[in-house]
């Protein structure tokens, strides 16, 4: 938990959002995503406001959170790098590009660096089997990717 995220401006900021949403049944999802965009994650303390919120059980709003792998219970960093771990990445060298990814950041999937660069996630399909193995950096695909060329991708972001 960062607490220094979790000041008044962070409670009225989800206010608007649930506001924005006020009587609408099934808002759930939209709540937590516009409240993951605008706060960057989901901390327990803002599960539980939304809960209150929307007056519905905390097992709900936790149940969502961490089924979708889009929502963060943690802050995330600058950039997002996700590597394929699908069959075809996975037998071309995804996973050697994940283990240097790791070595290189030195963090584990789904944590964030220290200095809150990077953010580092696997995932199952990125629909590139063909030019596997294939990571992401926020929305830039990098394709054919070798272990030894990651040191150079990473210094390309700030």
């Amino acid at each position: 938990m960062v607490a220094e995220a979790l000041d008044m401006d962070v409670y009225s900021q989800v206010d608007e959002i649930l506001h924005k949403y006020e009587g609408e049944p099934g808002c759930l999802i939209q709540v937590l995503h516009e409240t993951q965009q605008k706060i960057g994650y989901l901390p327990e303390e803002v599960q539980e406001y939304v809960a209150k919120g929307l007056d519905i059980p905390l097992a709900e709003v936790n149940g969502v959170v961490s089924f979708y792998s889009f929502f963060s219970t943690v802050p995330r960093g600058r950039h997002t790098i996700k590597v394929c771990m699908g069959t075809a990445c996975y037998v071309r060298g995804g996973s050697r590009v994940l283990e240097k990814l790791q070595e290189e950041l030195g963090i584990d999937v789904g944590q964030t660096t220290p200095d809150k660069r990077f953010s580092l996630d696997v995932v199952r399909c990125l629909g590139a089997c063909g030019l596997s193995p294939v990571m992401t950096v926020d929305d830039k695909v990098f394709e054919r990717i070798k272990p030894g060329l990651l040191g150079n991708i990473l210094e390309s972001y700030e």
